[in-house]
């Protein structure tokens, strides 16, 4: 990397923390004004000083502001539909809506190249890089899981429930929706089994649980699939898991995928009781993946969907992303390697001053609730990278250890807990290990620095942060860099951004 590209790097990833304590935006989901609004965790701002003194606390932990003592805490989560719905909308000339863009869910989108475990448990790593005022420093904490090779995986009893409502209608949706379904079923093997629910008014099962040896009998039921009506996810639910549940299989991975643009509007109108039912069912080993698709998404209900029944969140628009989730990353989207997985890190106060966490607002945690095991945390698949990253306010002269980093999970299967923990030194973040650093924690700045961009927490120009022509810059560097066509796209949404001014 040449000197002004460092340097370009440096002051990016300065003045992205240089704007982290503002204020985020929320709104209404696109489409979304039907539901009432969902129960979600305030993140709060509240600002900590190294003696334990705080000025006005937060109902919830905040990802604002903390003094060193304080540690933080947050489930984990591997989420990206939030960065998969924003592409969508710059690709079509318009701004995300500020609410559904979630910084953690950016730098997640992108490979990680952390090394992986020996066993199934997470390799802990941590690493970093000082700022330009010396006196500040980001740190970033990966955590990862071993892959598996799809051979070796257990079973799957997956139930699809389709959403074909009326909205479901508009080009790119259910026949999108088709494409994936198709796609998933020709890679299951024999041993997995399917069922296919279907919901607009009322939820119908179009194909009860159905051995994958019969596969045109699938296939089949898939093409049959047809858009009209209103939409009652309530209702898909609750067929659907009655479906995933009495064809319950202790050896086997189950499953229920739904697959929906998240704009309910008839049915259950208390959201927090579908919440509710999700996370029983959860509780019972069957897992929720939610699947978003339309130009027109409710990002809120199916990222609430997603957190209450131990899944994730994916976002697909395109042919491409449907190969990724449901073919290249088919073992990491169907297995679970860890149950309610959560971080902690605990900052030096003799080296620390303050810290603060970019994103996981949605998923902050009081530090009791670390190893409270009662307490969900996140669902992390085989070959899962997990990033978090932190800007460091230093002390004078500050030595000795930074920053201890722990996580902890649960066995998938006998639900015994276990923890893996890893801590870096002072000296990690001398002023020339920048040059040396791994590209991949440039990428993740340039990534969080777009989202907080996005979010409305800093506009660029005039005010001490770095426009978008100036982030798009930095990126168009490390795509040449790494070579890597998620960098490159990254660089072009950068331009579409840019231009929409």
């Amino acid at each position: 990397m040449t000197k002004p590209a460092i340097r370009a790097a440096l002051v990016l990833i300065a003045l992205v923390f240089a704007t982290a304590c503002g204020g985020s935006q929320e709104s209404t989901p696109a489409g979304g004004a039907q539901a009432p609004e969902l129960p979600r965790k305030a993140p709060g701002s509240v600002r900590h000083d190294v003696t334990g003194g705080q000025a006005a606390p937060s109902p919830v932990p905040s990802t604002g502001p903390h003094g060193a003592q304080e540690p933080s805490t947050f489930a984990l989560d591997v989420d990206t539909a939030s960065y998969g719905y924003a592409r969508r909308a710059l690709l079509e000339g318009r701004w995300p809506e500020p609410g559904q863009v979630r910084t953690e869910e950016f730098v997640n989108a992108f490979r990680q190249d952390y090394k992986e475990p020996d066993d199934d448990g997470f390799a802990v790593h941590l690493d970093g890089a000082r700022l330009p005022d010396k006196g500040t420093a980001l740190v970033r904490v990966g955590l990862q899981t071993r892959a598996q090779d799809a051979s070796a995986r257990r079973p799957v009893s997956l139930t699809f429930v389709v959403d074909v409502s009326g909205s479901m209608a508009e080009p790119g949706r259910l026949d999108l929706v088709r494409r994936a379904l198709h796609t998933l079923v020709d890679q299951l093997v024999p041993g997995d089994q399917v069922s296919i629910v279907s919901f607009n008014e009322q939820a119908r099962v179009i194909a009860e649980m159905t051995p994958v040896t019969s596969r045109a009998a699938l296939h089949e039921a898939i093409e049959h699939l047809s858009a009209e009506g209103s939409t009652n996810v309530s209702d898909g639910l609750d067929a659907g898991y009655r479906q995933a549940a009495g064809a319950y299989r202790a050896d086997a991975t189950n499953r229920v995928i739904l697959l929906s643009d998240g704009l309910a509007n008839t049915g259950e109108t208390s959201w927090q009781a579908i919440l509710d039912r999700v996370s029983a069912q959860a509780g019972k080993k069957i897992t929720l993946l939610c699947v978003g698709v339309g130009r027109e998404y409710g990002d809120q209900l199916m990222e609430q969907l997603a957190d209450k029944g131990d899944g994730a969140a994916v976002y697909v628009s395109t042919e491409d992303d449907v190969r990724t989730v449901f073919s290249e990353k088919l073992t990491t989207t169907l297995e679970v390697r860890a149950r309610d997985a959560k971080a902690q890190v605990a900052f030096d106060p003799s080296a620390v001053e303050s810290y603060e966490l970019l994103g996981y607002e949605d998923r902050a945690l009081t530090s009791e609730a670390f190893r409270d095991d009662a307490v969900d945390g996140g669902e992390i698949g085989p070959g899962h990278a997990v990033t978090a990253l932190y800007r460091v306010r230093l002390r004078p002269d500050a030595g000795g250890r930074l920053a201890t980093a722990t996580v902890r999970w649960l066995d998938p299967d006998s639900r015994q807990p276990a923890e893996a923990v890893r801590s870096v030194e002072v000296s990690a973040l001398s002023p020339a290990l920048w040059e040396d650093a791994p590209v991949r924690l440039q990428v993740d700045a340039v990534a969080a620095g777009f989202a907080e961009h996005l979010r409305g927490r800093w506009s660029g120009g005039g005010d001490g942060t770095w426009s978008l022509a100036e982030l798009t810059d930095e990126a168009t560097h490390l795509s040449a860099q790494t070579e890597d066509p998620a960098v490159t796209e990254l660089a072009t949404l950068l331009r579409r951004a840019r231009d929409l001014g």
